[in-house]
């Protein structure tokens, strides 16, 4: 009798591979940009749009790949206005490193992406930032409904033990961390989107949960205090991990599924996430979480078209000269 076989996973499959680096690489600059043309102004079919005042009236510099605006005479590049504003590398190789970022599934470290683009460690660094906090723009003002999953995972604050264990604490105790602890609360709706916060407890989130998920909605939770005060708003349902994973149809499954994906990230690739950045490497895995069966070909242009409709980033523009400050 032949042996059944498993399906294959999506990420193995043909269909997860619509683009390659290799691909990218081969392209010329005007292709790059182009591309680039073709997501920020699809509506015009990659005809430019003054970012200033709406013009579609617009010159091309025959010296250099930047318009003139007819209207308010504004000069502007295909990626004036957006994320990427005050670039130094080619689009063709910003182009690249949203493929690279995006290919990683458990995430990319910045000396890795520096490496693969051929740039600094500051270049690689900023601009992976400038990746997450366009993916996190996507789950801005987003209100979850049905059934939703939400748990906390504590991150970061570990305190080595000391050498004899004469002298070893008892690191449980709040007199024994050294505060850099922090708790990502996660909201998961299943078959839907995923919204992580980056707080200093678990109890800080239920005030969150309930802004974030629509009043009427499902909710599965584990038997932790912090999310009795939800009782009072969403028709509860609790599981405690104690007795098991799953039971009477109440689970947390997915969000630990979640859970899983930001802790391989963080000890496989980033080893150590800073309590001030945990926010936006968290937007990252939901993101990444969010998209897992979409080709990364669509990925390229999701994260492509999130990047050049964000504004210039306040945080990471200018980053390392005010570090220097």
């Amino acid at each position: 009798m032949p042996r059944k076989t498993k399906g294959q996973h999506f990420l193995l499959s043909a269909k997860a591979r619509s683009l390659s680096v290799k691909q990218v690489m081969r392209m010329t600059d005007e292709e790059a940009r182009t591309a680039f043309r073709r997501v920020r102004w699809a509506s015009t079919d990659g005809e430019p749009v003054c970012p200033k005042c709406g013009c579609l009236g617009c010159n091309e510099y025959a010296c250099r790949p930047i318009w003139k605006c007819k209207g308010c005479g504004h000069q502007f590049s295909v990626t004036s206005g957006t994320i990427f504003a005050g670039r130094k590398l080619e689009v063709r190789d910003l182009l690249a490193a949203i493929a690279i970022f995006v290919n990683a599934a458990k995430g990319i470290s910045a000396l890795q992406l520096g490496r693969d683009l051929g740039v600094q460690y500051k270049t690689a660094f900023v601009l992976a930032h400038k990746l997450r906090e366009a993916m996190a723009a996507e789950m801005r003002n987003v209100v979850l409904d049905g059934t939703v999953e939400v748990d906390g995972c504590y991150v970061g604050g570990n305190v080595r033990p000391e050498n004899l264990k004469a002298d070893r604490k008892d690191r449980r105790l709040a007199d024994n961390q050294n505060g850099k602890r922090k708790c990502v609360v996660v909201m998961r709706e299943r078959g839907g989107r995923t919204l992580p916060f980056a707080l200093m407890s678990e109890a800080e989130g239920a005030p969150i949960i309930a802004k974030r998920v629509a009043k009427g909605s499902v909710v599965h939770a584990d038997e932790a205090g912090s999310w009795d005060e939800l009782h009072a708003r969403f028709d509860m349902k609790r599981i405690n991990h104690q007795v098991g994973y799953s039971m009477d149809g109440a689970c947390t499954n997915q969000a630990e599924s979640y859970f899983s994906r930001l802790r391989r990230a963080e000890w496989g690739q980033h080893h150590h996430i800073g309590g001030l950045y945990l926010g936006r490497y968290a937007a990252e895995m939901a993101w990444r979480e969010d998209h897992r069966r979409v080709a990364n070909g669509g990925l390229v242009n999701r994260l492509t078209g999130l990047a050049l409709a964000a504004s210039v980033s306040v945080d990471w523009c200018g980053y390392w000269q005010r570090k220097a400050a």
